[in-house]
């Protein structure tokens, strides 16, 4: 927005707090005066049914969404909207609830007690995303967070250009680029994302893939075989050629062991 002067006006981020304890709301309120000076603070709501009331009242920009209240959660809330035109940001003090269908689906969480860094960051991020972005996002959580033992997953893997929705099945492998990871998939896309293998390592770990290289990661559904010749390697199904290291090696030698037994 810019004035008859010429200056430009930054519009204000409309932020509604919705908590069920008092003393987060307060120390919320507190933290973004103190660290997020682009931000107007509209209303606050303790439960999901004033939580909705207060949403299509106030219309907020951001709201700073408490996992769990006594009447239900912040994503029965959520489904009491056809329509999410509004960024979130999920508190929760339950640090194993639901955190891995977070980071599967990038969409940004905060743990009581609330960091001030953490919180700023994530305001900041809320910013600049796009609604039609975190809508998609949204979409993934939910659906991770709904089928919580559902074993193909949904990841979003994001770069500069595009938001990419996948199962995680559908992933073949991941390699190391500096500091960004390449993806590979079963429809023979390849995504650079800006972050690096090791997280990706720590988020796929239980999902079936497997570091056999500090540069690869792959997904063992998809190893079509195993050569030992040359210290090891592993043709995946898009016919990638990995190599091995010699931990790699032992590590997958003991998973064909238990597979044969």
């Amino acid at each position: 927005m810019t004035t008859f002067t010429g200056k430009i006006i930054q519009k204000m981020l409309r932020v509604l707090i919705i908590d069920d304890e008092s003393p987060v709301r307060a120390t919320l309120r507190g933290l973004l005066d103190k660290t997020c000076p682009q931000v107007k603070i509209v209303g606050e709501a303790n439960s999901v049914k004033s939580g909705c009331l207060a949403i299509r009242e106030k219309s907020p920009d951001l709201i700073l969404l408490d996992i769990k209240m006594d009447d239900g959660t912040g994503f029965d809330l959520l489904k009491r909207f056809e329509n999410i035109n509004f960024k979130i940001i999920f508190i929760t003090a339950y640090q194993e609830f639901a955190i891995r269908a977070f980071e599967f689906s990038a969409v940004d969480y905060i743990l009581k007690p609330v960091n001030p860094e953490r919180l700023s960051e994530a305001v900041k991020k809320a910013e600049i995303i796009h609604q039609k972005t975190f809508n998609t996002q949204l979409g993934a959580l939910r659906e991770n967070i709904e089928n919580p033992d559902k074993r193909n997953k949904k990841i979003v893997l994001k770069n500069q250009e595009s938001i990419f929705l996948f199962n995680v099945d559908d992933i073949v492998r991941c390699e190391s680029d500096g500091s960004y990871t390449l993806f590979e998939t079963t429809g023979n896309q390849k995504i650079l994302v800006s972050k690096l293998l090791k997280d990706y390592d720590a988020l796929l770990s239980d999902s079936g893939f497997m570091r056999i290289h500090r540069s690869h990661l792959i997904n063992l559904k998809h190893i079509k075989r195993f050569d030992r010749q040359d210290g090891g390697n592993v043709v995946m199904s898009n016919d990638a050629y990995i190599p091995v290291s010699a931990s790699g090696r032992e590590r997958l030698l003991e998973l064909f062991e238990e597979i044969g037994n």
